[in-house]
């Protein structure tokens, strides 16, 4: 922060000058207006010498908060390029929209006076407050423009522990930086201060400045507006530094007459050091020999080392074919194991796609049974009925015949051709009864298949719904295995955690006596994971249960599962008394060498658990046989095992002592390890079961459209029928009335023939039936004999099937231990090839290193003796005649000293010197240029104060004249002070500030009458005092400047504590308003200013800074006051947002839509 400081005063002091100097060369051509009111020519210009260099980068577009402080949202609210005023009542969110301000742009809590910490601006029961600030970012003076574009969005985060981030984004936004150090840097581009009270004067700040009588605390404020109080730290730290670098300097003085000595000492010795040539040159001659010695017997060492890696090199293709040799051969196992593999799985295919058929056909065949029987049993009722007619017929035909050879004499030709003609209808009629008959053959017919595919549909039907229900599982499932690889507990239900985590916080709370286990099934594991499904069949539905030690914690875990399970089923409660230890089961338990029981294969870390599985199931006493067939041979043999009851295969299938029945689910689903392997064959038995149901449902579209053409033939045979029927009656009415007109006959005779007309037409009535119901009844029988024939054929295709099964699964488990076997061969081969290559390459890093060890000695004997040199001699000898030759020399050291080292400490003092002798002239260097710099800079410093302090007691003389005020400001730079003094205002001020008082007094009841009008304050013309003589004193650092009016010069000056508490706000607002004149900012805010002002004060005050702000048009002013502003003029160029008035109900408010003028 101190680096942004320091950069910034810089570039603002630098902006000051040049500001000074333009303004300089413009008051040279004041015209006479300008005169009469210097705020326009001076103040409206800001100290900045034109519009031309006035920026429009860095002001505030808009603003928004969330969670913040008291307020859930603030916002966005837009502001205007000139003045904006921010009114409303307190607590609606003026002083909130400063503050989030001041934090967004870099400011800390202190500098708000609302707080000690971040994290009190955040809404109480909320995580993080959320403030945003657009900044503009045009102009020459825009940061950045080609990444941010025309404007900047600083977006910060407040968290509830305190912690701030910050997001840069772009005017499309883009997030461009979130590093705090790209804010400091456009901050300092833009010349934004949020902690200069001149630029942010907040609401405390501005009570503590209105309220202060202290002078030091006005310059304090004089001092940190204008930035001199950072420059006057930075001289400050400079002047220790410079303190810190006169000390060690000093130090390194005095510590360099100890090196000059040290110097001079060891120089002596140098040159009086006599030199020991012959002595030397006779060692060195050994020391090469010596070198050259150890590398010939390094060489001899490394040359057998390398004859073994060589050896064993070549040995290791043994161990390859050995391990390629088993490789093989277990790919040739686990292919042939992978082929039965397949084959098995054909085969359990094979027999799973017959069954359903075999179950189809079976049922069929007994259907077709029924209606065999039914169908003979009408066949023989039809049969005796027709032997009775025919009967009755030959009866009544022998009858009839000797009436008719009675009477036969006395018809006449008339007669004959009547019974000619009765003769032809009635073979009509016989024609017409075998149509009929032959139609109602055909409607049974059609009326038969459409029942037949009726029920046909409707049992496919059911077996679509089936199918459904199990794609719906099948999807369940999936969704349950997908969701349990990172919780296991899924497996068991989707509300299954929930009640867990609820039985967990129960148990916490003291609810249970004993904490309930379960679900079982989580609480068990696998030793061998192939027993998956057998353990799952033999266990069912207690996988999912819950264990309770008494009635009262079942309770209590029935209230949290109907809260879990609401509406769908739950699971099952054991209760039963826990005990800490496990049942003793030796006397009842199943042991058998070979297979393990279901408590064998279970591990089970609760005792609780184990003993409930006990006490419910009874594991302890039922086998796992992996191989169904051996399991039957076990349970099925004359001696079963001992306390053995039940017995489970790997497929699940259960086998007791006389029965086996095959297991209704083909997988594992809550113990299984492998979950994706699961989820794989869940979705491949979806997507058959779909392509299933497709085609079901195409063969239900098939039906559908046989039972619509059956139906339309149907329909048509009936019309059919009808019409024949029809036509018969009309002809045996026909038939009727000629035998009405036969008179001749007897009376006897009529009824006779009608008689035996009707048993004809029983008989011919009855034979078509019999005929049909005996037809019927073949077709019944041959259906049935086909129907039973395909289902002994599919049954015995499916025990033929499985018989062949279990050969292969004896395989397979053959072929399984030979891949065990010879995966076994290959790790043994691998093992013993990984140490023999273990061993090749420890021995080659001992060679290695041997090698790296020749290289250093002969690099070692190179650097001694470039030229290698022969030698016969050992190292030993070598190394004795070096050490004797050593002690001679070292015996004539002693008497004159060590030539190397006194050597070696003559440079090293001689480098000692030179170092600290350069350093303490850099030193010097250091603080002579430092002095130089600080004296120019101090002196600038002092004539920049003295500038700055003339500049604000101008601009604050010619705000006072506003309203005929003059004023004196003495600035005492020694005491750090600054006092300022207002006159008494004359007796006809004094009268016309009553009278505006008054004034504004009536309209304000005029207002309070009539709240429709407008407010109307009166405004009158103040005595400006013209302009004197400007007089400039220094006495001693103080600074006075007292300003004569042409008007007021009889008047006594006053001290500002003695002012009014208006008075005294107006003053400071001139005050505050000279400050702006001198200093450089994009925006001013100042919150509740006129607080303490009447209204002719606060009306005066408001007109001179809309003055000022007129003269200002691209800087930004932002005005946050509880007034209603209504009086002011409307003018493009004033914004103003009212804030909706705060719910005392609720602890925030939302925002209200804002009103602009």
């Amino acid at each position: 922060m101190s680096k942004r400081k320091n950069s910034s005063v810089r570039e603002s002091l630098n902006k000051r000058v040049r500001a000074v100097q333009e303004e300089d060369d413009d008051n040279d051509n004041v015209d006479d207006n300008d005169q009469d009111d210097p705020v326009l020519s001076q103040v409206q210009d800001g100290g900045s010498g034109g519009d031309d260099v006035v920026r429009d980068a860095g002001i505030v577009e808009s603003i928004t908060l969330k969670n913040f402080m008291c307020h859930t949202l603030l916002g966005p609210f837009a502001f205007g390029s000139n003045v904006n005023f921010v009114v409303g009542n307190n607590g609606s969110g003026k002083s909130a929209v400063l503050t989030a301000l001041i934090v967004a742009l870099g400011g800390n809590a202190q500098a708000t006076n609302r707080g000690s910490s971040l994290k009190g601006f955040v809404k109480e029961g909320e995580s993080s407050a959320d403030v945003s600030v657009t900044l503009r970012n045009k102009g020459k003076d825009a940061y950045k423009p080609e990444v941010f574009g025309p404007a900047i969005t600083v977006d910060l985060r407040i968290t509830r522990e305190g912690l701030r981030t910050y997001k840069l984004k772009s005017k499309s936004g883009q997030i461009v930086s979130t590093k705090k150090e790209e804010l400091m840097s456009m901050l300092d581009n833009f010349n934004i201060q949020v902690n200069n009270p001149i630029s942010v004067l907040t609401q405390e700040m501005s009570k503590y400045f209105l309220h202060s009588k202290g002078e030091g605390d006005k310059y304090k404020f004089f001092m940190k507006a204008t930035q001199l109080d950072q420059m006057r730290e930075d001289f400050v730290y400079i002047k220790s530094t410079k303190h810190v670098t006169a000390d060690k300097v000093e130090q390194h003085s005095e510590h360099l007459k100890d090196i000059k000595q040290n110097y001079r000492e060891k120089e002596e010795c140098y040159k009086s050091l006599t030199s020991l040539d012959e002595m030397s040159t006779k060692l060195e001659e050994l020391r090469k020999q010596m070198a050259w010695a150890l590398v010939t017997e390094m060489e001899r060492e490394l040359e057998p080392m390398k004859e073994k890696l060589q050896l064993d090199r070549k040995s290791t293709e043994k161990y390859d074919e050995k391990v390629d040799e088993w490789k093989h051969k277990v790919e040739e196992s686990e292919k042939k194991y992978k082929q039965i593999q397949e084959q098995l799985e054909g085969i359990t295919q094979q027999v799973q796609d017959l069954q359903p058929r075999c179950t189809e056909l079976k049922a069929e065949a007994q259907r077709r049974n029924t209606l065999l029987k039914s169908c003979e049993v009408t066949v023989h009722r039809c049969k005796a009925n027709l032997r009775d007619l025919e009967k009755d017929k030959a009866q009544l035909s022998t009858r009839i015949n000797d009436l008719k050879l009675s009477i036969s004499q006395t018809t006449g030709a008339e007669s004959q051709a009547r019974t000619e003609h009765m003769e032809q209808i009635k073979a009509e009629l016989e024609n017409i009864t075998h149509h009929i008959s032959t139609l109602s053959q055909q409607t049974d017919q059609y009326q038969n298949a459409c029942t037949r595919l009726k029920d046909e549909q409707g049992k496919i039907g059911r077996e679509l719904a089936v199918l459904q229900k199990s794609i719906d599982a099948n999807e369940r499932n999936v969704r349950t295995l997908e969701s349990s690889r990172s919780n296991r507990l899924r497996r068991f239900g989707e509300h299954m955690p929930a009640l867990l985590t609820a039985i967990e916080e129960a148990h916490k709370r003291g609810q249970f006596k004993q904490k309930p286990r379960g679900p079982l099934g989580y609480l068990i594991s696998l030793k061998d994971p192939e027993l998956a499904l057998a353990v799952e069949v033999c266990l069912k539905g207690q996988l999912q249960a819950f264990t309770c030690d008494n009635y009262e914690d079942e309770k209590v875990l029935q209230g949290l599962m109907a809260r879990a399970y609401q509406g769908g089923r739950r699971p099952t409660i054991i209760t039963s008394q826990f005990i800490p230890r496990l049942h003793d089961t030796r006397r009842r338990a199943v042991n058998h060498p070979q297979y393990p029981s279901v408590l064998q294969a279970l591990e089970i870390e609760d005792h609780v658990v184990a003993n409930c599985l006990i006490d419910q199931r009874g594991i302890e006493s039922i086998l796992l046989i992996k191989n169904r067939t051996e399991a039957r041979r076990v349970m099925q043999s004359r001696n079963p095992p001992q306390n053995c009851y039940l017995a489970f295969s790997k497929d699940g299938d259960q086998i007791d002592n006389s029965r086996s029945y095959t297991a209704d689910q083909t997988r594992a689903n809550y113990l299984s390890g492998d979950v994706e392997e699961e989820i794989r064959h869940l979705q491949k038995e979806i997507e058959n079961q779909k392509a299933q149901a497709t085609r079901i449902q195409q063969q239900i579209k098939k039906i559908n459209e046989e039972i619509k053409q059956n139906e339309g033939l149907l329909r048509r045979t009936y019309m059919d029928q009808k019409t024949t029927e029809d036509k018969g009656t009309k002809l045996q009415l026909e038939l009727s009335d000629l035998q009405n007109v036969e008179e001749p006959q007897s009376e006897d005779l009529n009824p006779l023939e009608e008689e035996l007309q009707e048993i004809i037409t029983k008989i011919a009535s009855k034979r078509a039936e019999y005929e049909e119901t005996r037809n019927q009844m073949t077709d019944l029988r041959t259906s049935y004999e086909e129907a039973e024939k395909e289902y002994k054929r599919h049954k015995e295709q499916i025990n033929t099937i499985r018989e062949e099964a279990d050969p292969i699964k004896d395989e397979l488990s053959k072929t399984d231990q030979d891949v065990m076997k010879c995966k076994h061969h290959k790790k043994h081969y691998e093992e013993k090839r990984s140490i023999h290559l273990h061993n090749i390459q420890t021995l080659e890093a001992n060679v290695k290193s041997k090698e790296q060890e020749h290289q250093a000695s002969v690099i070692k004997a190179t650097e001694i003796s470039p030229e290698r040199v022969e030698v016969r001699r050992t190292a030993k000898s070598l190394d004795s005649e070096i050490t004797r030759l050593k002690a001679k020399i070292s015996s004539q050291q002693d008497q004159q000293g060590d030539r190397e080292e006194i050597v070696r400490q003559y440079h090293e003092a001689l480098e000692s010197y030179k170092n600290l002798t350069h350093q303490v002239k850099n030193l010097n260097s250091f603080i002579k240029c430092l002095d130089n710099v600080m004296n120019r800079r101090l002196y600038v410093y002092a004539e920049l104060r003295r500038f700055l302090s003339a500049r604000c007691k101008y601009y604050f003389d010619s705000m006072l004249k506003q309203r005929g005020y003059t004023g004196s400001m003495t600035f005492d730079h020694k005491n750090e002070t600054l006092s300022i003094s207002v006159p008494a205002a004359p007796e006809n001020q004094q009268q016309k500030h009553q009278e505006e008082e008054g004034e504004v007094a009536g309209h304000r009841k005029e207002k309070e009458h009539n709240r429709k009008e407008t407010e109307e304050e009166g405004q009158g013309d103040h005595d400006r005092a013209k302009w004197g003589q400007i007089e400039v004193k220094m006495e001693s650092g103080v600074e006075d400047m007292v300003v004569q009016p042409g008007q007021g010069s009889g008047t006594d000056l006053r001290d500002m504590r003695s002012l009014s508490g208006g008075e005294r706000s107006f003053s400071t607002v001139c005050f505050v308003l000279s400050l702006w004149a001198i200093t450089e900012a994009p925006f001013r805010c100042l919150d509740e200013f006129d607080v303490y002002m009447d209204m002719v004060n606060r009306r005066i005050s408001m007109d001179m800074m809309l003055k000022v702000a007129a003269g200002q048009r691209k800087r930004q002013f932002i005005f946050l006051t509880p007034q209603s502003m209504s009086t002011l003029p409307v003018s493009e160029n004033t914004h103003i947002l009212r804030m909706k008035d705060p719910d005392r109900s609720q602890n925030n408010s939302p925002t209200n839509h804002d009103n602009h003028q």
